[in-house]
């Protein structure tokens, strides 16, 4: 699915997502990803769904976004609450939807100026 970027200066935007693929900018990834509203966008060293940790969660937390969305992959699932307990005690909000939903979605949020980051599980 192509999506039409938003190319306010400094920050990312989402531009496509496929299968097993997500482009930020002109950029392609195929690991896991973190997109902050703006600076760097890396791989989130996770290993899959299954294998998600409290400490995955709460490295995004000094990003000091207002609100994560967390795209679960190719279908919906949802993180133990326990997992996301850091953000939550941090003010931090937490959304959970399916990895290309949560594309979407951090585009909407970004063109609002909205401080936000993606942390996406990329699967083929």
């Amino acid at each position: 699915m192509k999506f039409q970027p938003d190319t306010a200066t400094g920050v990312n935007t989402i531009t496509r997502h496929e299968p097993g693929r997500v482009y930020v900018g002109t950029s392609a990834f195929v690991q896991h990803l973190v997109v902050p509203w703006a600076g760097e966008v890396r791989s989130w060293a996770v290993s899959g769904f299954d294998e998600l940790q409290a400490d995955d969660f709460a490295a995004l937390a000094a990003l000091k976004p207002e609100l994560v969305i967390f795209g679960s992959g190719k279908r919906l699932r949802f993180a133990h609450p326990r997992l996301q307990a850091s953000l939550i005690n941090a003010g931090i909000g937490v959304e959970t939807m399916d990895t290309a939903a949560a594309c979407r979605t951090y585009n909407v949020l970004v063109s609002e100026g909205r401080s936000v980051v993606a942390a996406l599980l990329i699967e083929s």
